[in-house]
């Protein structure tokens, strides 16, 4: 019933301007998609240089941290705390 619609030559150029912007906005949406992709995967790495700057301050103080208490004494009297 519907075999004689592509054969007819203004029914064939509707048709395909129809499937062209089918494919334009696919492209588009799957463009968008992919945009928000990077997005978070920006955001994920934002975050995780933020956590290891922490950790890596947490550690630089832990490893200038006094020995023992007699240490932290001494520190604390010459006001290098």
């Amino acid at each position: 019933m519907i075999g004689w619609l592509p054969t007819y030559g203004p029914a064939r150029k509707a048709l395909g301007l129809f499937l062209a912007a089918v494919a334009i906005l696919l492209f588009l949406m799957n463009l968008r998609l992919a945009g928000e992709r990077a997005g978070r995967a920006a955001e994920r790495l934002d975050a995780r240089e933020r956590n290891d700057a922490v950790h890596r301050q947490m550690l630089d103080a832990a490893a200038r941290r006094p020995a023992d208490r007699v240490a932290l004494a001494d520190r604390l009297r010459d006001g290098r705390f």
